[in-house]
Order: C-alpha cells, then sequence, then structure tokens
C-alpha cells in the first residue's frame, strides 16, 4: 500500500532587554507624512529619520549571520546571544531583538556535534497546557463513544465548500489521514506511529507525502471542539478512519482509546539524513547503500514519505522492483506479506489520487504558508483550487468503480484487465486499463456526468505482478469475506500496533482477543503485605548469589522497555524465554545461574510469586543493602502483580528487535557502531523515558554496584564496589587525574603526579565529565552534602525502571 493517495512525485520566549551601549529605537510615528520626534522640532526629526536609516543599513557587529566571531565584552553593537540582532526590513524600524526565537538561531548550533540532551527533555510540563492533575485516560472514560461515532459518520456525508468531499463522501480523505497517522511506525526503534497525534506538527505535517490533510484536521475540528479534552487529537483521527470504512461497508475489528496527544514536535525520531524532500537514491545523506539496503531504523523509501514511492522505485515505474521495495517497508512496519496485500487492497478500494494541474503552482506547505492561511498548506491557485482542480500527489484518479464502497472491485479490475503506463496530467507516471468497459469506469468526484479511467500506481502494479503477493490476492479475489476479515485485523494492527498491550486498551470497542504482537501477559491474582515483602527480601539476599548479580539480572529484563510503542519492559519475564535469553547482552551463562535459582526458590514458597516478581524484587533487595552500606536507611519500593508470560504467548521474531546492541548503563557495546557510544546511551534512554538528571545518576550508581557486563572494571570509580556511594562522580571531576585514550572508546584515569594509573573507562564514563551539562549534575552529586541525596535519587529513578510497563500502577 502507498496510500489512499499515493506519494507525492514533486515536490518566541520572552524578548531580552540589550545590554549597555546597544542601540534602542523607539518606534516613530506617522502623522501628515512628516515624523514627529519627541520635542517636536522637524530638523531634528530629518536628523533622527536619517540616523535610523543609517543604522538600518550598517552592518552589525558581531551578527553570525555575517560570519564575525561574538566577543564577551560589550561592543557598539552587542549581541549577547547567537541569533541576537537589530531587526530591520524594508521601512520598518530595526529593533533589538534578543532571544532565541527562529528555529535556525541556537545557542548550540556553533557544536553541531554536541550532544542533543534535548530529546531527553521533549513533552515536558512547559509546553502541556493541560497541568499535572490531567489523566487523559480517566477524561476518556468519560466520553460518549457512540456519540463520536455518529458524528463522524455523519461528517463523512456533509461536504464543506471549502474542500468539497470527492463524490459527497470524505472517507478516503479520512483513511488516508488515519493511515499516514499511524503509517510511520517502524519495529527497529518503535518511534513514529499514531499514539501522540504528531501528524499535528512539523515535521509530519508538511510532508509532501502528507499534502492535503491539513484539510482532513480541519474538517475534524468541530467535533474535536465538541468533545474536548475526552477526545485526542491522535485517537480522534483513527477514529475517524475506522469510521470511514465503517460508513462504506466495513465491519471493522475494534478500536481502542487511549493515545495522549504531544503539544510540539518530536525531537527524538530520526527521519533520515537526506537534505530536500524526495531525494532520489544517491543523493546526499541517502538512506541506501549496497545493491538495495535501506538503512536502520527507517521503514519509508524516501524523505517525505510514509511508505514507498508510488510511481516506481526512484520514480522509475518497474513492479518487481517495487515489489521488493514494498515488502521492505511494510515488514520494517511490522507487517507480513498477506498483511502488506491485504493493507494495500483494502487501503486502495476506497478513494482517490488527485493531480489534475501542475504542481509546481501549488504554495508551500503548512510550516511555510503566510500567517492569513492560518496553518493550511499547498494552497493551489488555479481554478477552483480544490474539487476538480485538486494537486495532492500528482496521479490523478480512483482505483475503482465505486470509490465510496466497501467492495472487490480493485481486485476484479486490476487482475482482470490489461494495463498499460501513462502519464497523468501533473506529469506522474500511473497505470490505466486498456479497453475497460465504459460502465465500469468511475464517474468524475466532481463533475456530473462524466467518467474517468481508474488507474493503479506501480505499488499496485507489483502486487500483480510479483508471485508471492499474487498468490495472496487471487486468494482474497475467491474468497471477498476472508479478504475484508485479513484486512480488519490488518488495519486493527497498523492502527494500535504503538499502543502497548491489551492492559492500555480503552472503550467498549476495544476487542478482547489476545492477539500474539499485543505481548500478552498473564495477570495475578495474589497481594503481598510490606510484612511478606520484607520477608523475601531477606530470603533472596541469602540464596548465594551475588548482589550485582541481582541486580543486573533486574536490570537486563526491565531495561527493554520503550516507551515508544509500550513494548518489554519486566512485567512478563521474558527475559527467561527465547529469544532474551540468548541474547549476548543478558550473559547466558549468569542469567541461567539466577533463573534457576531463583525458580527453585519460587518451587518452595507457600504462597505462588511470579518469577518476574521476584526478578524485580531481589534485584531491589539488593539496591536497598548497598544504599544501607552507603549509610542512608531507605526503603526500595516494591509493587507486586507481574504475571511471568508463555513462549507460545512470545513471537520470537518481534521481540528481535528489542535485543539491546548496546547498554551504557552497564557499559556494554556489541561492537564498534558508526554511531558514537555516548550518542547511543542517549537513544536508549529517551526509550526508556528517562531525564538526563536520572540518567546521570543511574549510571553513577550502577558503575559503583559493580554490574558492567562481563564484570569489565571500566567506569567503576571506586575503591568500595557494591557501595552505593557517589565515589564515580566524585573521582569524575576530581582534578588531580588526567584522562588518556589508550584504545578505541577506552580511557586510562591517571594520578597527574605520579603517573600511575587509577582506574579505566570508556566515552560513556568521561562524557559526564566533558559534556557541561552532565558536568553540572555530576557536579551536583559529587558534592560532600549530597551523599543520601545521590542515593535518594537512585533508588527513585531505579524504581521508575522497574515499573515502567505496570500500566495498572501508571
Amino acid at each position: 500500500m502507498t496510500n489512499s493517495e499515493g506519494g507525492c512525485p514533486f515536490h518566541h520566549g520572552k524578548a531580552g532587554q540589550g545590554p549597555e551601549g546597544s542601540h534602542h529605537l523607539e518606534g516613530s510615528k506617522q502623522e501628515q507624512g512628516q515624523t514627529v520626534a519627541g520635542n517636536g522640532d522637524p530638523q531634528k526629526d530629518d536628523k533622527g529619520a536619517q540616523e535610523a536609516m543609517d543604522l538600518e543599513n550598517a552592518p552589525i557587529k558581531n551578527d553570525p549571520t555575517q560570519g564575525e566571531t561574538i566577543h564577551s565584552q560589550n561592543e557598539e553593537n552587542p549581541i549577547s546571544t547567537p541569533g541576537a540582532q537589530l531587526s530591520t526590513g524594508g521601512s520598518k524600524c530595526p529593533v533589538m531583538h534578543g532571544a532565541n526565537s527562529a528555529e535556525g538561531q541556537n545557542v548550540m548550533s556553533w557544536w553541531p556535534k554536541a550532544l542533543n540532551l534535548d530529546i531527553l527533555s521533549q513533552h515536558d510540563r512547559k509546553t502541556n497546557p493541560m497541568g499535572e492533575d490531567f489523566n487523559y485516560r480517566e477524561e476518556f472514560k468519560k466520553l460518549d463513544l457512540e456519540a463520536v461515532k455518529q458524528d463522524l459518520k455523519d461528517l463523512m456525508t456533509d461536504s464543506k465548500s471549502y474542500w468539497p468531499a470527492d463524490w459527497g463522501h470524505y472517507g478516503g480523505l479520512m483513511i488516508r489521514m488515519a493511515w499516514h497517522s499511524a503509517g510511520t511506525y517502524r519495529v527497529a526503534d518503535g518511534r513514529g506511529g499514531s499514539n501522540t497525534g504528531n501528524q499535528r506538527f512539523a515535521p509530519l505535517n508538511s510532508w509532501p507525502d502528507n499534502a492535503n490533510l491539513d484539510k482532513a484536521r480541519r474538517l475534524l475540528w468541530p467535533i474535536k471542539k465538541k468533545y474536548g479534552n475526552k477526545l485526542s487529537w491522535a485517537d480522534l483521527m483513527i477514529l475517524a478512519g475506522n469510521m470511514a470504512y465503517e460508513s462504506m461497508g466495513l465491519k471493522t475489528f475494534g478500536f481502542s482509546g487511549g493515545r495522549e496527544d504531544i503539544w510540539h514536535p518530536e525531537k527524538d525520531v530520526y527521519w533520515g539524513s537526506e537534505k530536500e524532500w524526495l531525494a532520489p537514491t544517491g543523493s546526499e545523506g541517502s538512506r541506501y547503500s549496497g545493491e538495495r539496503d535501506l538503512e536502520n531504523p527507517l521503514a519509508a523509501v524516501m524523505m517525505g514519505l510514509i511508505y514507498v514511492n508510488p510511481e516506481g522505485v526512484d520514480g522509475n515505474p518497474d513492479p518487481l522492483r517495487t515489489a521488493q521495495d514494498l515488502r521492505v517497508t511494510f515488514a520494517r512496519m511490522a507487517m507480513n506479506d498477506e498483511e502488506t496485500a491485504a493493507l494495500t487492497v483494502g487501503g486502495h478500494t476506497v478513494g482517490k489520487c488527485h493531480g489534475n494541474g501542475d504542481a509546481s503552482l501549488l504554495g508551500g506547505d503548512p510550516e511555510e504558508a503566510p500567517l492569513e492561511h492560518q496553518g493550511m498548506g499547498w494552497i493551489n491557485p488555479k481554478g477552483k483550487g480544490h474539487s476538480e482542480d485538486t494537486v495532492t500527489s500528482g496521479l490523478e484518479g480512483a482505483w475503482t468503480t465505486h470509490p465510496t464502497r466497501w467492495d472487490n472491485e480493485y481486485l476484479e479490475l486490476l487482475l482482470n484487465y490489461d494495463w498499460e503506463l501513462t502519464t497523468s496530467p501533473a506529469g506522474a507516471k500511473q497505470w490505466e486499463p486498456v479497453n475497460l468497459p465504459e460502465h465500469l469506469k468511475p464517474l468524475d468526484a466532481h463533475i456530473p456526468g462524466i467518467r474517468r479511467n481508474p488507474m493503479m500506481t506501480d505499488a499496485d502494479m507489483a502486487l500483480k505482478m510479483d508471485p508471492g503477493y499474487r498468490k495472496i490476492i487471487e486468494r482474497f479475489y475467491q474468497d471477498f469475506d476472508y479478504f475484508s476479515q485479513t484486512f480488519a485485523r490488518a488495519w486493527f494492527k497498523l492502527t494500535h500496533r504503538d499502543l502497548g498491550p491489551k492492559s492500555r486498551y480503552l472503550g467498549a470497542d476495544a476487542p478482547t482477543e489476545d492477539l500474539l504482537w499485543q505481548d500478552p501477559i498473564p495477570t495475578v491474582d495474589y497481594t503481598l503485605s510490606q510484612e511478606e515483602i520484607r520477608d523475601l527480601k531477606d530470603k533472596l539476599l541469602n540464596l548465594g548469589l551475588q548482589d550485582r548479580e541481582l541486580i543486573a539480572t533486574a536490570w537486563d529484563s526491565a531495561r527493554t522497555f520503550r516507551g515508544s510503542d509500550y513494548r518489554g519492559g519486566a512485567n512478563g519475564a521474558r527475559i527467561r524465554l527465547a529469544p532474551q535469553k540468548d541474547w549476548e547482552a543478558n550473559e547466558p551463562e549468569r542469567l541461567q545461574r539466577v533463573l534457576s535459582t531463583l525458580e527453585d526458590f519460587q518451587a518452595g514458597l507457600e504462597k505462588k510469586v511470579s518469577l518476574a516478581d521476584l526478578i524485580v524484587l531481589a534485584g531491589s533487595a539488593a539496591v536497598e543493602k548497598a544504599s544501607r552500606a552507603a549509610g542512608v536507611d531507605i526503603n526500595v519500593p516494591f509493587y507486586p502483580g507481574r504475571g511471568d508470560a508463555l513462549q507460545e504467548q512470545t513471537d520470537q521474531e518481534s521481540f528481535a528487535d528489542l535485543e539491546p546492541l548496546h547498554d551504557a548503563y552497564r557499559n556494554y557495546q556489541k561492537r564498534d557502531y558508526v554511531v558514537t557510544p555516548e550518542e547511543m546511551m542517549l537513544d536508549r534512554t529517551q526509550l526508556m523515558g528517562l531525564t538526563p538528571v536520572e540518567m546521570t545518576v543511574l549510571i553513577g550508581g550502577m558503575r559503583v554496584l559493580d554490574t558492567n557486563f562481563a564484570h569489565s572494571r571500566h567506569g567503576v570509580f571506586t575503591e568500595r564496589p557494591g557501595i552505593l556511594s557517589n565515589d564515580f562522580f566524585v573521582h569524575l571531576t576530581d582534578m588531580k587525574y588526567s584522562w588518556n585514550p589508550v584504545a578505541e572508546n577506552l580511557y586510562d584515569i591517571v594520578d597527574r603526579e605520579t603517573g600511575e594509573k587509577k582506574f579505566s573507562a570508556t566515552r560513556v564514563d568521561l562524557v559526564f565529565g566533558s559534556n557541561s551539562i552532565l558536568r553540572s549534575y555530576a557536579e551536583l552529586y559529587a558534592q560532600d552534602d549530597n551523599k543520601e541525596k545521590f542515593v535518594r535519587d537512585f533508588v527513585a529513578a531505579w524504581t521508575k525502571v522497574m515499573n515502567s510497563d505496570r500500566y495498572d500502577l501508571n
């Protein structure tokens, strides 16, 4: 499936007060053609106006855009921060503008290789207008879902003059919006997808492949306004797609709410390195290498596309080559061949592509559109600018005879007629049928009485030409009910893959069936009192296992959690199942020793406790013991209730994407990578939902707890391993040492006076002393008065990691 439209073949904070010596120009006012100065003297008016013009036209010293160095001392035109400048333009008066209020002006832009710690602080409370007490899940439970569904179905045929519906039905547009909201998901890191409403923001709101979806969201606005806080944009967009299908005759598999909106663009998602939209293979920053190896974690074939290029690989029609792109792209979206074929057929059973005009005439995308367009992009100056003059993907036409009806016409036309390569009015390459009977041609979407040829994209033809796909769609054609059910399930998976396990589903329409891709976990019915928890802690610490082994096992079980798609985590104890039990990062020999001991202990308990709970409890007990050894009497919180998943409930292939190839917290890296270890640390930290401070305190604590992979000594800056001290930060910030590189990603810590080697370290250790932000946190925890704070902050961060996937608690 390319999409219901096909890919596009064309293409302030507070202004700071200036320092002394800077020029502040008061606004002037015009009166009867003469400038009025403060004292009303026309002569001085002329002089002042000339001075203002001279200043406006003069070069600004220290302006980074003019290539001069910014000095710290005040000069004639000092600029306090990169990007601050005297804003000028035409006859407007210049004014000192000291805030970094434009995207191109960033204080860190001078150092492009610096760590982007902002990805750990995005979506904080400062950008969220809802307040800390707002609970979307509780608000959604108050929603009259049936009323919303009816309103959406009514909307489908309520055509608006500012963007008229094709054939009087908005179904195709709403399906494309929902599809493109969900279709950015990729399995490698779980990012993208529909669970945040990110289509409202850059870059997605302005991607070429999302052209004119801004109109779909505007059509939905009255419904969003009506139901307010009880219905997020993220949920509304997916539900609109569902209702579009239902209004055209499909029985959907179900719908769950629970997607909470973000309020600004995502900073953590890597969309590719290309320098321009729709850059072909081989362009600067190309995502392909070798024969046609797509860069991980990307799924789309081009920057700005959701799936594959509808005209063919790099715009060159070749259905068999496109079939390979289709297979790779959809596999990276968690879809097998049958699901891919079903989604493509079902997506193109309704709606049409729009390319009846000159794409070069379109206005800018929403992010670059002028203020008066109010966030609406791709304005078409030709004719009506919409309806029969609409230009979106550049391809033109419907796929079926009746594009507002759920039926099997797509396969009937594709399989039973010959198709030839043609060109759309916008110049896009597409396929059209040869000698199709007039009555099988769809009516024009807006002009009464006119019939048009249907069309197919290169991806559609790939289903017909590729032997594997052909076999699947032949079965779909012979058994329409089977196809409809297969599509409904695939659509549900597409739109819910990143919503997490079934325990997070909300609403009466959520299906009750357990699906393998939901990573099901059996529930437990026991409770544990605080006295029972204390008793278990004592017994677990006396099983003959080392404390560091218990801590490492609990960490390894929990670290797989991804906040991007709510997969992984300690619940389910899948660390004891394939494939996790064999991952190198989990040290299979040590892991099996710990698990065997815990299983024997579990078998002897009078009151059954899950192994998932015992793994976390044992690690937490060891952390508690290490805290007390550091002189801090603290209870590490523990919340029972985890279940133990079965092997048959575990999709081994999909869990392979969760394998840790690196883990800075245990100083592990499977092999050398192009990306630096500290960048990979940020990536894992962001997926785990941790802040920069939590990352810092956990790294320092895990080092002194002696939990490194393979018991490595790198970064263990302490003479007393196993005690939860702040020694890591004390030694890291001690200027009696120098830090000498001795190999790739390896450093010796040497006494400056004696030359004696004291410790060894990796890049992820030393970055906490070299990066100015991370060093500020390291210095905080190294202070003599913060030994207890360090322990308490570590315990809080540890508990957060252990409970990341406890949706019953969160």
